[in-house]
């Protein structure tokens, strides 16, 4: 597009905004502009291209090596550049044994350690475009590596000898590309400058996310998605000591740079501050150079570990966050004081504060090496937490939390001794003595990434500052709904690595005659129904736990597979329920006898048939992206059960053919359940009186809505009256304080008001459908304060404890909203007609780590139909 009408009347890419035109280069390196055919700035580069320059560049450059790091969703390549001087890659082998070795330094001596220092370069990275729709990082990416691999000049030369440079250069081309193929088929012949225009509303869901709908960067500790995987494992061979994450807001905003705000994690070392502001203050002196505005110390915090600016920190490195003004601006924008944004500067900011980086860790070199050599120290540890401990005895989710730690690198043991310590329990917060068995799990503190073993498994770190960015908690024990233990001791008892179980087949009489049974309770029991659906056999779900002879006990919800049900499978039946079993990896017993010894036998009418059921998934505005996104992971991903997203536009169209049927609510009837994610006041836009009659009818003959999150108030009796449900009201603030607060103190007032995504502690009804394969105990995540009103007609699955005072787990709330919500439900159903209502005030499946309530969605879809 350079020079072409598209650009007309707008300079997109000034003078001022040039980059380092008075270096010297190496011409046999292409530039960005004689590769792409287009200047930076100009138009956004498709990721293909982008991938193809980089391919360019390494094939060009001896300080260049590109390595392919995994694959998206959508099977685009995820790659990094590794830049550094001819001579380091010669021998980067050598350079990455010595610096593994300065992670652990137990039995070096100072000099030792000093002399390794003194010999390595520092290792500095940077994640671009992690968020698909701030594109303008990916392209900066470009002519940064275009700078490192062509420059002749003697400064980058030595910066170069000193350092190992890993460019991550886009973490999320699946969003970016959404973005940047729907911007620049949005182009016109004028920039368009005004910020109402077409081109700077991209249409939902718009690029920002992964395939799934994920804010990627809330997942670099838990790696759900390939993404993340691959980025942590790529991060973890090269474990730098400096990584900032390169991000986009609001076209008004001006450059945000480090130190940020409070929270702040209270357990790095004392020196992180001064480094972040080291750090920022190079920036700062080339936004003074160029007259880029720019704020610090404020809007963003490093609190919560999933982000790439705070996930760093608690591997030993100085994480830190950049964000640019420019989400929806476009190749140009006139901002709220009349500024004209260019895509050109957006560009060139991020430019010239990645070479700011590049340029302070190589000044500091040696002192940022030993800052990495401190950090992953034990001994430095803030923490009084020796030891968290994790009964293996379980099941549940254990598998995903010791997935994660090997993900991470974190050393786990099996003790192979009972044992007992003093030590304080999740479930409760109390602290005494607790007995282990042998088996039992032990997380030492004193290992290398000790800061990141705090991070996932403390309950409560200090809080300084209630008002947050994100989230308040994040514990793992807690959000998997796992028992767990912590001790300020180091556990003295015989223990062994814990080592990846080789997968095994876990059927026991596989040539039943009669019946397989399936303990509903596994982990992976959802995603066996959803197989044996798809292959056509006839399920039961047991009422009520039973017994069989050998006295295994099996819970209310348990599968049963007929084979007299099943007649028609009879030549392939055992051959599936073995396949079953170790693709899935779950237990399933076989038995040539329908008689139980306790409980109702496998064949009573009260274990009830389960049919697979058609489930749609309203998306689209109002409802909420992000846990819609979710639900459909959960469901089309995991457990691989179909769901049909369907958009608010289609539901409420009345006259478009469809194979000579009609879209609209006249054709819920083509569904078994509708799962509403969020959308809160304005699901009366979706659903006007009509609508809520026929929504109403769909119902009582059989329908079930799931109403998660703020989409549970539309179905009360104050808002569509399809149910008598109440909410619980919340209290108010009518204190003369808030009466006569000042202005500035609104906000931080009022915030701390909110709750900030805290655990709270919850009782299970696990006899009820919604809740089978539960403990009767979990925590619930918690943002705001909605909650029901327990009455006779709602069916309360889930509440809140009932003693405030031991409600809250961890995280922040005020005691106003603890006792406004002890008691209260956040889990319920309630029956209308045939049919039912699900109310899920608590997401629960929240980015997918918080997967403890996560089997009441399952269950709501998959079990609640048939009940």
């Amino acid at each position: 597009m350079a020079g072409g009408s598209l650009s007309a009347q707008v300079d997109l890419t000034p003078e001022r905004f040039d980059f380092d035109p008075d270096i010297t280069y190496d011409a046999s390196i292409p530039t960005p502009e004689s590769f792409l055919g287009y200047e930076l700035g100009d138009q956004f580069t498709l990721y293909a291209n982008a991938v193809a320059y980089f391919r360019a560049l390494a094939a060009a450059s001896d300080r260049i090596a590109i390595n392919q790091y995994g694959a998206t969703y959508e099977g685009k390549p995820l790659i990094n550049l590794v830049v550094t001087a001819p001579a380091n890659h010669d021998r980067m082998d050598a350079i990455l044994e010595d610096h593994y070795k300065l992670m652990d330094t137990d039995g070096m001596s100072t000099s030792q350690v000093d002399d390794m220092v003194e010999e390595m370069p520092v290792f500095t990275s940077f994640s671009y475009n992690i968020h698909g729709n701030e594109a303008s990082s990916t392209e900066a990416a470009m002519q940064v590596a275009y700078r490192l691999a062509a420059g002749q000049d003697q400064e980058i030369a030595e910066v170069l000898e000193q350092s190992v440079i890993i460019m991550f250069v886009c973490i999320n081309p699946d969003g970016r590309d959404r973005y940047t193929y729907w911007y620049n088929s949005m182009v016109r012949s004028q920039v368009g400058l005004e910020p109402r225009d077409l081109e700077h509303y991209a249409p939902w869901p718009n690029g920002r996310t992964n395939h799934y709908w994920f804010d990627l960067n809330r997942d670099w500790v838990w790696g759900v998605h390939p993404e993340s995987r691959g980025q942590v494992a790529e991060y973890r061979k090269w474990m730098p000591q400096v990584h900032v994450d390169y991000h986009e807001q609001g076209y008004n905003s001006n450059y945000f740079t480090t130190p940020g705000t409070t929270p702040r994690n209270l357990l790095l070392p004392d020196d992180y501050e001064p480094y972040a502001d080291y750090f920022g203050r190079a920036n700062i002196e080339q936004f003074n150079k160029h007259r880029i505005n720019y704020f610090t110390r404020d809007a963003f915090d490093f609190f919560y570990p999933g982000y790439g600016s705070s996930y760093p920190s608690v591997m030993g490195a100085i994480g830190m966050l950049t964000e640019q003004g420019g989400i929806g601006a476009g190749r140009a924008i006139e901002t709220n004081d009349g500024y004209v944004l260019l895509l050109r500067q957006r560009v060139f900011d991020h430019y010239i504060t990645s070479l700011a980086t590049i340029k302070a860790s190589a000044a500091r070199r040696q002192e940022l090496l030993k800052y990495s050599v401190n950090a992953w120290n034990s001994g430095s540890s803030k923490s009084r937490v020796k030891t968290y401990i994790l009964p293996a005895e379980q099941g549940g989710y254990l598998e995903d939390v010791l997935a994660i730690f090997q993900r991470q690198g974190i050393a786990v043991e099996r003790a192979t001794a009972d044992f007992s310590v003093s030590a304080m329990d999740y479930r409760t917060g109390r602290t005494g003595r607790q007995d282990f068995k042998a088996g039992d799990l032990l997380v030492s503190a004193d290992q290398p990434l000790h800061l990141l073993v705090h991070a996932i498994m403390e309950p409560a770190l200090e809080i300084e500052d209630s008002v947050m960015y994100d989230m308040a908690t994040w514990s793992a024990p807690l959000a998997y709904n796992l028992d767990a233990y912590s001790s300020e001791l180091a556990v003295n008892v015989a223990s062994e690595p814990l080592t990846a179980a080789d997968a095994a087949e876990n059927i026991t009489k596989a040539d039943a005659n009669y019946a397989y049974v399936i303990d509903w309770s596994q982990r992976r029991a959802p995603a066996a129904l959803a197989a044996l659906w798809e292959k056509g056999y006839r399920v039961r779900s047991a009422t009520e736990g039973f017994t069989d002879d050998e006295g295994r006990e099996f819970p209310a919800g348990t599968l049963v597979i007929l084979r007299g049900r099943n007649l028609e499978k009879a030549d392939e039946i055992v051959a599936d329920m073995r396949a079953l079993a170790g693709d899935q990896q779950i237990e399933i017993v076989g038995y040539d006898t329908g008689r139980m010894q306790e409980g109702y036998d496998l064949a009573s009418s009260r274990n009830r048939p389960i049919q697979q059921p058609r489930v749609a998934l309203m998306v689209e505005p109002p409802f909420d992206t992000y846990t819609a996104g979710q639900i459909y992971f959960l469901f089309d991903w995991e457990t691989k059960l179909p769901v049909q997203r369907i958009r608010t536009s289609v539901l409420q169209q009345t006259a478009v053919p469809k194979f000579g049927q009609r879209y609209g609510l006249a054709d819920l009837n083509d569904y078994d359940v509708l799962i509403l994610p969020g959308g809160g006041n304005s699901l009366k836009e979706v659903f006007g009186k009509e609508e809520i009659n026929q929504l109403k009818t769909w119902i009582r003959s059989g329908g079930v809505v799931v109403a998660t999150e703020d989409a549970v108030d539309f179905f009360t009796a104050k808002a569509s009256k399809i149910t008598d449900v109440k909410m619980a009201e919340a209290p108010k603030d009518s204190s003369e304080t808030a009466l006569y607060l000042p202005y500035k103190e609104r906000q931080d007032y009022y915030g701390k008001k909110r709750i900030p995504g805290s655990a709270l502690r919850a009782n299970i009804d696990i006899s009820h459908p919604l809740a089978f394969g539960l403990k009767p105990e979990l925590y619930s995540l918690k943002f705001g304060v909605d909650a029901l009103k327990p009455s006779t007609g709602l069916q309360t699955v889930g509440y809140y404890h009932r003693a405030a005072e031991d409600l809250l787990a961890a995280g922040y709330a005020t005691e106003e909203n603890l006792k406004h919500l002890a008691g209260n439900t956040f889990a319920g159903v309630m029956s209308v007609g045939q049919g039912k209502v699900v109310f899920l005030t608590d997401n629960t499946q929240y980015r997918m780590f918080w997967r403890g309530p996560s089997r009441m969605m399952q269950n709501a879809v998959m079990i609640l139909p048939g009940f």
